[in-house]
């Protein structure tokens, strides 16, 4: 039987979790159309969701440019709706500054909930490891949904993976990365 899937991408869990993998690596070079496509093989994809925040021009134009650039190639994969959150500015002990994305986790909670609670989709692909997920994982079981996670190794918070059977969790190790880098041509 064919199901249908929605995936929902914690892109900044994403950018971090290849950086466990190697320091050098980065999202901007990461095939997700091909990635989501071995995902989803035989069956039908309903949505795509990539949540992350845009960096700020003023502290490195060309870090700024190529994600501009990334998030442009996102917006043309078929059935992606990217959703920009805000970055705030916060200080650490030693009035550094530095600026963590908000709103992120909370979209994404929410469109999955109101995805399954109209029964858009019959199965559903987290890619995070943020532990913070895991009470909406139960909660999306409770609704009658499959729920499957991606997460890198080494990095998934224990309260999420043990939401998951060994059947519906995967991991992103190096190995899986570089089977789907996006190569410039």
């Amino acid at each position: 039987m064919v199901k249908r899937i929605s995936i929902y991408i914690d892109g900044a869990n994403f950018f971090h979790g290849l950086k466990i993998v190697n320091k050098n690596y980065s999202d901007l070079c990461f095939d997700f159309e091909r990635f989501v496509r071995k995902i989803v093989g035989k069956d039908e994809l309903v949505n795509i969701y990539y949540y992350n925040a845009p960096l700020k021009e003023k502290f490195n134009k060309w870090v700024y440019w190529e994600q501009v650039k990334f998030f442009d190639r996102l917006r043309k994969i078929p059935k992606l709706k990217l959703i920009l959150c805000k970055r705030q500015k916060r200080l650490d002990g030693d009035d550094n500054e530095y600026y963590v994305i908000k709103g992120d986790d909370i979209h994404l909670a929410l469109d999955m909930l109101r995805d399954a609670c109209k029964d858009n989709y019959d199965k559903v692909v987290l890619i995070s490891g943020d532990g913070d997920f895991a009470p909406l994982v139960k909660y999306v079981k409770i609704e009658g949904k499959e729920v499957v996670n991606y997460s890198f190794d080494g990095s998934g918070s224990r309260d999420l993976l043990k939401e998951f059977s060994k059947e519906n969790r995967f991991v992103i190790n190096k190995k899986t990365v570089n089977k789907f880098f996006w190569r410039r041509k």
